[in-house]
């Protein structure tokens, strides 16, 4: 479908020679949204907030560096011959997900064990931030007019796209052409997961699963919207590099979901019920020791 609309301005803020870009702009405040989520939990939990943290900045860094690599190496070709700085050039759009997911495991696996805590439980309190922060973060796409998909027809817009804002599809014209808003899509998909995170988190699951719920959600979603887009990173020929990584990551999900139900025990909130049996053990210590007191008088 043609169409004839202003794009949105790419720039936030052009002062002194310093550009800043809705792009940034956009992902940290996913990013600080995040951080204040995960900590809040980790303080229900009983847990210290610096713990959390420390590790939310460790793992913010290596997420965006592994987000960048994992694009750049698929797309070669584009950076090869083109000025060496444009392949720092995040600002610019450009990073995958999936690279920022394993640079965030990997941080965790590091940061658990230096801390000597449970990987599974750091995983757990920050995954309702993680697709948070994913959700909004793919309004940085619609501002950069990338991760959309293909044109649409008239007939789908007049049945469905016209009811959608016009700020969004006026966005999507590009050249001419009105495409799919599949950033709005995958937005909206990852904002459903949250709500689930957040209610299957209130019936206890066993550690581990929230992170591992969230994997295959968020998997199953981007499996079926990569379909529609037009801007896929390819392995080899016409196979997408994000649908396989995520049939791959549902089945290593559901493997270790199974696993794990075989061989722990151990649940969400069961570190709030340990520190509630250790506070009436103590209450009840002392209760004992002022009657022996009373006793002895």
């Amino acid at each position: 479908m043609t169409c004839d609309a202003e794009a949105l301005d790419r720039v936030f803020l052009d002062f002194g020679g310093i550009t800043i870009y809705w792009y940034g702009i956009i992902i940290v405040t996913g990013l600080v949204l995040g951080l204040y989520l995960a900590t809040r939990e980790a303080d229900r939990l009983g847990l210290k907030k610096d713990l959390i943290l420390d590790f939310i900045m460790y793992a913010a860094v290596f997420a965006i560096l592994f987000a960048r690599i994992y694009y750049v190496v698929f797309e070669w070709e584009q950076y090869v011959n083109g000025p060496w700085w444009k392949v720092f050039a995040v600002w610019e759009g450009g990073i995958a997900i999936h690279g920022a997911i394993l640079g965030g495991i990997l941080t965790g696996v590091v940061y658990a064990h230096v801390k000597k805590i449970s990987f599974w439980q750091l995983a757990d309190i920050v995954a309702p931030s993680l697709i948070l922060g994913q959700a909004i973060g793919r309004w940085g796409n619609f501002m950069n007019q990338e991760a959309h998909g293909g044109p649409i027809s008239e007939a789908a817009y007049h049945n469905f796209h016209q009811y959608l804002p016009d700020f969004i599809m006026n966005q999507m014209c590009i050249e001419g052409v009105m495409y799919h808003p599949t950033f709005l899509y995958e937005s909206l998909w990852n904002i459903l997961i949250f709500i689930f995170l957040i209610i299957l988190r209130k019936y206890n699951p066993l550690r581990g699963e929230l992170f591992l719920s969230y994997l295959i959600t968020y998997s199953i979603g981007r499996l079926f919207i990569e379909g529609m887009r037009t801007d896929s990173l390819y392995i080899i020929g016409e196979l997408r590099t994000a649908q396989t990584v995520s049939i791959a990551l549902i089945v290593i999900a559901l493997i270790l979901i199974i696993y794990r139900r075989k061989n722990t025990s151990v649940r969400y909130l069961d570190i709030i019920q340990s520190k509630k049996k250790k506070k009436k053990n103590n209450k009840s210590k002392s209760g004992k020791r002022k009657s022996n007191k009373k006793k002895k008088k």
